[in-house]
């Protein structure tokens, strides 16, 4: 069952979407939603990190809950009530 929660973004439209989110008691990765391990080269040195998403949690469901209207784009050309004239 996933656990979800309200999200806000742009991308890929303007809207508040439903998330899922890592299973906060999950064993194999304590919340986080991915599984690190550090791992080193022929000599026994450190030569970086690996990581894996926890099979607890889905990073793509996303769900549209409530779509926003898009900001509109600036106008361009003068600005019609940009005037150096009295206004009587």
């Amino acid at each position: 069952m996933p656990r979800l929660r309200i999200e806000r973004t742009d991308w890929p439209r303007p809207g508040l979407y439903l998330t899922d989110t890592p299973r906060p008691n999950c064993r194999d990765c304590d919340g986080h939603g991915i599984q690190e391990w550090d791992y080193g080269d022929d000599t026994g040195e450190y030569a970086g990190t690996d990581w894996a998403y926890c099979a607890c949690w889905n990073p793509n469901g996303r769900w549209l809950f409530l779509p926003l209207p898009r900001k509109p784009l600036p106008r361009s050309g003068p600005d019609p009530w940009a005037s150096n004239e009295p206004p009587f």
